[in-house]
Formats: C-alpha cells, structure tokens, sequence
C-alpha cells in the first residue's frame, strides 16, 4: 500500500520505486458556446461503460498505484445532490486489484453549477467538502489524492486563453484564477487531513524549461520560468515580498492581503508530480517574429528529465515522481520515448535525486481538447499516445487494441527498482567527490 504522510520517507529508500499509469480524465462539461460539445474523456473514450475492464487492463500490467480522477460533476450534479455509484465502484475495483489509487479530485473542470467557476467565491468551500465527503468514503483505504491536477494549465486555459469557463483573457484573469485555485487547494489539503492526517497531497503541475537566444527576450524567458513555479511557490508560503514574481502578481491584481494569507497558511510538499511530454511542456523556445512573440517546442530528448529533475529538488527538495509522460505517434516512436526517459531517470537516482516513480499518462488515447470547439467527428481528434490503442475505425467502438508498449511496462513493473538503480545517497556522493 502506498505510504501515508508520516512515512512518506520511504520513498527514498534506495529499493523503492512505484510503476503507475493513468486515464486522461479531463472534465469540460460546459457547452461550448458555438459548438455546443463538452470535454468529458471518460464519456468520449467510452469508459463510464467500460470501466470495469479498462482497470482489469491496468492490474495487468502489474503497477502498485495508478492515478485515477474522479468526475466532480457526476458525484455532485447539483448542489444538494450526491452521487457515489461509480466513484465507489471503481475505487472499490482497484483496490480489490490491488492497485492503490492516487485519486485525482478536479482535471480542469467544475460542476455546471458552480457560476464562474473557479472565480465563484464559495468555490475554496465547495470543493473543500467534495474533497471532505469523498476521503471520508475511503478512510484508511486511500491515502493519496491530487488536489488539482495542473493549476497552471488550468489558469492559462480558464483565465488567459479563455478555453475553458470562466472564459478570462488577460493576464490579470490568469493571476485571479491562479489565486483562487491555489485557496482551493489550501482549503481541500485541510479538508482531507481532518478527515485523515496520513492522507499524502500530491502536487502534480505541468513542467516547462524557457530559453531563448535573443537577449531582448531574457527578462520574459526569465518571467515564464518562475511562472511555471508559482503555484507550488503560492501553496507552500515562498511568496513574499523578495519573491521574483510578488511585483508582477501585484501589477495584475493581487492585493498584498491575499498574497500574505499563503504565508500564514503554507503547506508542506511531502511529494511534487511532474507531468511531462516531449511534445508539448518541453523546451519552450521563445521567439521575436514580428513584433510578436512565438513559443517554439521542439521535441524534447531524456535529457529534459535530467534537466527538471535537478530544477525541482534544487527548489523544493522533496520526492519528485513522473505523474504523466508519453510520447504520440507510432508504437516504435512511443516506445523510444519509454527507454529515453527511463534512462534519464536511472541518471537521476544515480546521482541522488530522489525521484521515486514513473507514470505512463495516458493507459489509451485520448480525445484532443480541440475536439470541444471543432466540428469534425471524434476519431479524427484520437491522439495515440497510450500503451494500448484506442481503434482508431470510424465505424468501430473505441476498442482497447493491445500494442508492445504493454508487454514493455510489463517487465518495468515487474523490475520494481532493478531498470532505474537504487537512489543513491546524495550526501555521500557530495562527500566522495569533495575527497577526491
């Protein structure tokens, strides 16, 4: 069983690592305003109907523990209304499995009712008694949960770009909604250790590394890099006046009394999730085109890994996990990504970095997010990205199509520590270089 919050430190025994997958599990169930199609993955890869099978295939693969959200907007489809059937069902199933589940409380989005979203100002209180009522269901059975999964993608998606309700363009919208969901992560950690102190908050966001090779861009570079921080940063009580990013929050609408209520209530970070894809949070190179800026992606190399993985501990200084990585395209392609980026993680344990488990994200395809405001059918939005394909025919149901990536997981799970080496003692190392 995956260790609760008062030994958490045995994830950095040198022999334990943790082998996990996961089903994409966006939730955007609010109409889009042209198309009128919502974001639900578990509906459009057909897993409210096949839920019993698809985590059959995950005990297969022999993994310990398994991210897994759970549909907010199902549980409670009405502010009074409470739904356990399927939320108990397949929590129930995996660990009957014996996959213990790293339950996943929002991906995104929120109830319908819940006006404005994460701009509600009774939002902390709403998703604090979810969180609340849910953990109280598992006590003692579940000990790790996601808050929120991605808080800056979500900011970016809800309150820059205007994807996702509430629909906020502008930097000031990113920073309001990132305040407000970082209060509803404080708001849902309390929640769940009253209900249980040894329940472990995993903290998963999206990673990036910014660069750019034109000096005039140095500053942003520098501005987007602490970005990708702020969350954890905001959670954990490290905004504060000689923060890099405290004037800028308070050039778009922080008041200095909202920022200072995370330093009176900061969290710990027993363990950081870092989701990332060769294909999209990768090396992020910003360009000048124009008068314009561009961000450029190139495909990223195990070497990314490496890279993070020293961002992270130097940071923070906690257990590090891959909570998502997969790579799209053909099984060979994928397969490449797997070894690349397994390799990069034995690099890491060998020189001390206590990153301690490894999730393929997503188990099958998914449904791209353009899907919601796109009007061509839904095969043509399948992203092959998984150990299994999602059957790709128009005229077929979305069936599992097992690929070699399975049998390769496989024998990683199987292998517990073996493929990535024992986490070595980075103060020893330290202290052997330092004599030589």
């Amino acid at each position: 069983m995956l260790p609760g919050l008062a030994d958490i430190h045995r994830l950095r025994a040198p022999d334990s690592f943790l082998w996990a997958v996961g089903i994409e599990d966006t939730f955007i169930t609010a109409p889009h305003p042209r198309t009128g199609r919502q974001l639900d993955e578990y509906e459009l890869t057909g897993h409210y109907e096949r839920w019993r099978d698809d985590i059959g295939l995950m005990a297969t693969l022999g993994v310990s523990c398994a991210r897994y959200g759970v549909p907010w907007h199902r549980i409670q489809p009405s502010p009074d209304e409470w739904r356990w059937d399927f939320v108990d069902a397949a929590l129930d199933r995996m660990l009957a499995l014996g996959v213990d589940p790293i339950v996943d409380l929002v991906h995104y989005g929120l109830p319908a009712w819940v006006e404005r979203a994460f701009l509600n100002p009774d939002y902390p209180r709403y998703v604090a008694e979810y969180a609340e009522r849910l953990a109280s269901r598992f006590r003692g059975r579940v000990k790790w949960y996601t808050p929120l999964n991605e808080p800056r993608i979500t900011a970016w998606y809800c309150g820059r770009l205007g994807w996702w309700p509430p629909y906020e363009r502008s930097w000031n919208g990113f920073v309001a909604l990132m305040l407000a969901i970082c209060h509803g992560i404080v708001e849902t950690v309390k929640a769940l250790q009253r209900v249980d102190p040894q329940i472990v908050p995993f903290h998963v966001d999206a990673t990036d590394v910014f660069s750019t090779d034109d000096p005039s861009l140095a500053d942003e570079a520098r501005l987007r890099q602490e970005i990708v921080f702020l969350a954890l940063d905001l959670i954990s009580g490290r905004v504060d006046t000689r923060h890099p990013l405290w004037n800028w929050l308070r050039a778009h609408g922080a008041a200095n009394k909202e920022l200072e209520s995370f330093l009176d209530n900061p969290l710990q970070l027993p363990i950081i999730g870092m989701n990332l894809y060769p294909i999209f949070t990768s090396k992020r190179l910003l360009r000048d085109k124009e008068g314009r800026l561009r961000v450029r992606m190139p495909h990223a190399s195990g070497a990314l890994i490496e890279k993070l993985g020293y961002l992270y501990f130097g940071r923070y200084g906690v257990p590090l996990m891959i909570s998502e990585t997969a790579d799209k395209g053909s099984v060979a392609r994928r397969l490449g990504w797997l070894n690349s980026s397994v390799e990069a993680v034995g690099k890491l344990r060998s020189e001390g970095i206590p990153l301690v488990g490894y999730t393929w994200w997503p188990m099958f395809a998914l449904v791209t997010w353009a899907y919601r405001q796109g009007n061509r059918p839904l095969h043509d939005h399948l992203l092959q990205m998984g150990l299994w394909n999602l059957d790709p025919d128009p005229r077929g149901d979305l069936a599992r199509i097992e690929t070699p990536l399975v049998n390769a997981y496989e024998r990683l799970a199987s292998s517990g520590s073996e493929t990535v080496g024992r986490l070595q003692d980075r103060q020893a190392l330290f202290h052997r270089r330092g004599a030589r």
